[in-house]
């Protein structure tokens, strides 16, 4: 089996557990107002929430997050797998680069962005990729200032002919907070360096509703599921509570 295959397998596992599966419906019951986590005391709710999925801990979720507004529909073009609907009022551009996508609001306050398939012919320090994603947003915002980092973990471990390295943390600058999450893969045999990265930020002020309007729901249609959590008709309630599955216009 090549290396990329090897890494697609690893990073389709870490989109598979980390998520719970209780029940399938939109978001409206679903509460982590009072979710914590031990990987970080300086932030709570949602936010929490969306730094503890990036390890891998399956979240408390009464219900499949959903689009509530749903736009156009994203298939990248070399990579079909990586496809997805994104919400109204937000566009999705793939990058060739690591067969990645970036989704933009369109008042370019918010960007969620998946990159999961970077390669090196050498090996690639973590911390390298964790900088540059970070140098990205601050470019992106036009931020020239300060930032706080008010989580992060770094954590590495051979696994056969891997070492296998992950890297995440909250950052917050200006008015924006973000989430950046790397996980980087040296195949000691070829001396390659394969990540996969995964960005998420927003105002500071909505974040909190942007993980669970936004960032979650298009996290979750990236895990292969069922046919019961399909939306046929892109109204934003899953077949399996849809009385009309296929007009946008009844539920």
């Amino acid at each position: 089996m090549k290396p990329y295959h090897y890494l697609k397998i690893v990073i389709l596992v870490l989109l598979f557990v980390s998520c719970s599966s209780d029940s399938n419906d939109n978001n409206s019951s679903n509460n982590l107002n009072n979710f914590s986590t031990d990987l970080c005391n300086n932030v709570s709710g949602p936010t929490a929430a969306y730094y503890a999925n990036a390890h891998g801990i399956p979240l408390p979720l009464t219900q499949i997050p959903t689009i509530a507004n749903p736009g156009q529909q994203f298939i990248h073009s070399q990579y079909p797998a990586l496809g997805f609907t994104v919400p109204q009022g937000y566009n999705a551009s793939e990058s060739q680069a690591g067969l990645g996508v970036n989704v933009l609001r369109n008042d370019n306050q918010v960007l969620w962005r998946y990159v999961p398939g970077l390669s090196s012919l050498s090996q690639v320090n973590i911390l390298d990729i964790v900088a540059a994603e970070v140098n990205g947003l601050f470019a992106f915002y036009g931020h020239t200032g300060n930032f706080n980092v008010d989580c992060e973990q770094n954590f590495t471990q051979p696994q056969g002919s891997f070492i296998i390295s992950t890297s995440t943390r909250i950052i917050r600058f200006g008015n924006i907070t973000a989430l950046v999450a790397i996980n980087s893969y040296f195949e000691t045999s070829l001396g390659s360096t394969f990540a996969s990265v995964s960005v998420a930020s927003g105002p500071t002020a909505e974040f909190d509703n942007l993980v669970m309007d936004v960032f979650l729901p298009i996290h979750w249609q990236l895990l292969i599921i069922d046919d019961n959590v399909r939306d046929s008709d892109l109204d934003g309630t899953p077949d399996n509570q849809d009385n009309f599955p296929f007009d946008p216009q009844r539920q």
